[in-house]
């Protein structure tokens, strides 16, 4: 190697914050406050929300989906005894496609939805129960009339 080719090469400069020159005195921390002292890091705002959200430890991983947890239990549209009962003639079948049909309950996803009957009011027809859900006090009125329930449970 030789004189004449050796480039000479600039030293990066090291600049001293907040001590005059181009950036002044406060070098572009504003007067006093949190953010102007030595070793002021705050936390960006998302942090505490995800420190507060529930983790769901011991929770297997194929139980989450992209948009969050999956949803375990199943969702009904739940109806009571007296809307059956206004909307039913005596004899007639209750199931999904026929609460869809009389637009008792709506399509979840394109589908029927799975359907719980409860027990307000009072049943005063002879009504068949099929594929649909029933709570256990639903089950005794409905019974009381003398009516079939072919129910999920």
């Amino acid at each position: 190697m030789q004189i004449h080719q050796i480039k000479a090469v600039k030293q990066k400069i090291h600049r001293r914050r907040g001590r005059g020159g181009k950036r002044g005195t406060y070098s572009g921390r504003g007067i006093k406050g949190q953010n102007a002292r030595a070793g002021s890091s705050r936390k960006p705002a998302i942090l505490d929300f995800i420190q507060k959200i529930p983790k769901l430890h011991g929770v297997p991983a194929s139980r989450y989906k992209k948009q969050g947890v999956k949803q375990w239990k199943t969702m009904y549209a739940i109806l009571h005894i007296d809307t059956l009962d206004k909307n039913f003639k005596d004899g007639e079948i209750v199931s999904p496609k026929t609460l869809l049909e009389k637009k008792l309950v709506r399509t979840i996803k394109g589908k029927a939805p799975s359907v719980k009957v409860l027990a307000r009011g009072e049943l005063k027809k002879k009504l068949t129960f099929e594929g649909v859900e029933m709570s256990a006090s639903a089950k005794v009125k409905a019974q009381i009339q003398g009516t079939k329930v072919q129910a999920k449970s």
